[in-house]
C-alpha cells in the first residue's frame, strides 16, 4: 500500500536572472516500509522535490502537482498548521549539514525533546526519558550526561546521529534523509546507514534516501528514481538499475562508480548539467549522451514502460531506433 504518491510535481524559483525550474512534472511514491533511493548530480532537483512535499521552501518558491497524497489524504490544500503537525508526527527528515541544522545555543538535550513536547502531551521529565531512550537508540554512548552539551562538542557523525534521533522522535512513518553521510569519513558513513538499516528493519518505517552515491543505495535501498535535469529519467528496482539499466545517463552514473578493486577505470560524465533557467526543449541529458540521436534535442522522450516496476525516458528504447542502443 502506498504511503506517498507524487504526481505532476513542479516547483520552480523565482530569481533576479529568470525562473529557475527545478523540477519539471515528476511522479513518484514509496510504499510502507519500503526504502526509495532518489539518486543524480547536485541540482537535479532531488532534495527540492522533497523539500516540496514538506512545504519548507523561501518564498519565492512555486511548487504545483496534480495530487500529493500521505497516508490517503491530500496535502495541496491542508494549511501550514497541518503541515506543520505532520512534520513531526508523521514525517521526519534528516537534513544534509548537521551541524547548521541544530542550534548552537541549545543543549542537544532541549533540541531532542523539543518535538516530543510539541506534538505529544508528555511532561518535561516523561519527554527527558525519552530524549534519552532516542540517543541511546542510535548508539550514542553516555545518553544522559549528553543531554547537557552543545552541537559543537560532538562529532560529525555524532551530531548526525543526534538528528536522526530528533527526526524519529514521534514515532513517524516516513523518514526523509537527504544526504545523511555528506562530510563523512568512510567509517562513519558505513555506522550510520547501518543504524538507519536497523531503524527500518526494527521499527518498519519507510525511508527515503536523497543522494549522488549509487554506493550507498545499493546498500539499503530496494527502490530506486534517477533524476537529472529537474526529470525522473528512470526508475526500477535496485536490482534493475544496476543489473539491467537502460539510460544513458543511468550507465554513466554507474560508469563513475570507483572500483575498489582497481580492475575497472573509472569513466566521467563529461559536460555540464543543464542551465534550468532555459531547459532544453528535448532530452535534459542530450548534450552530454554519446548515443543522443536528432530527435532528443528537440523533443522530450516518452516514458517506457519495461516491466510493471522498470521504466525510463530514453528515445532509444523507440522502435524506430532499434539497433542504436548500446547494450549496459
Amino acid at each position: 500500500m502506498r504511503l506517498l504518491d507524487v504526481k505532476g510535481l513542479r516547483t520552480s524559483f523565482e530569481i533576479d536572472a529568470g525562473k529557475v525550474q527545478a523540477v519539471r512534472g515528476i511522479s513518484f511514491h514509496v510504499d510502507r516500509g519500503e526504502s526509495l533511493g532518489i539518486v543524480g548530480e547536485s541540482g537535479s532537483g532531488k532534495s527540492v522535490s522533497m523539500l516540496s512535499v514538506m512545504r519548507l521552501l523561501p518564498e519565492n518558491a512555486k511548487v504545483e502537482a496534480e495530487s500529493i497524497l500521505f497516508d490517503g489524504k491530500e496535502l495541496r490544500r491542508k494549511s501550514r498548521k497541518y503541515i506543520r503537525r505532520l512534520h513531526g508526527n508523521e514525517i521526519g527528515m534528516v537534513f544534509q549539514d548537521p551541524m547548521t541544522s541544530l542550534n548552537p545555543l541549545l543543549t542537544i538535550g532541549d533540541q531532542v525533546m523539543e518535538p516530543i513536547r510539541l506534538h505529544t502531551n508528555k511532561s518535561k521529565a516523561e519527554a527527558r526519558r525519552e530524549a534519552i531512550r532516542l540517543l541511546e537508540m542510535v548508539e550514542i554512548p553516555g545518553a544522559e550526561s549528553r543531554l547537557k552539551q552543545h552541537p559543537h562538542e560532538f562529532s560529525g557523525g555524532m551530531r548526525q546521529r543526534v538528528m536522526i534521533a530528533i527526526a524519529m522522535s514521534c514515532n513517524p512513518k516516513l523518514l526523509i534523509a537527504d544526504e545523511p553521510t555528506t562530510a563523512l569519513d568512510v567509517t562513519i558513513q558505513a555506522q550510520i546507514l547501518d543504524l538507519m538499516t536497523s531503524l527500518k528493519r526494527d521499527l518498519d518505517r519507510s525511508i527515503i534516501l536523497i543522494t549522488h552515491n549509487l554506493g550507498v543505495v545499493a546498500s539499503m535501498c530496494s527502490r530506486v528514481t534517477v533524476m537529472y535535469g529537474g526529470t525522473i529519467v528512470e526508475e526500477g528496482t535496485t536490482r534493475e538499475i544496476f543489473y539491467r539499466p537502460e539510460h544513458p545517463y543511468t550507465l554513466g552514473l554507474l560508469r563513475s562508480i570507483p572500483d575498489t578493486a582497481g580492475k575497472k577505470k573509472l569513466v566521467p560524465i563529461p559536460g555540464s548539467p543543464p542551465d534550468l533557467i532555459a531547459p532544453p526543449p528535448g532530452c535534459p541529458f542530450a548534450p552530454r549522451c554519446e548515443a543522443a540521436m536528432r530527435i532528443c534535442a528537440l523533443r522530450r522522450p516518452e516514458e517506457t514502460a519495461l516491466s510493471d516496476s522498470h521504466r525510463t525516458s530514453c528515445w532509444l528504447l523507440h522502435e524506430l531506433a532499434a539497433g542504436r542502443r548500446r547494450r549496459p
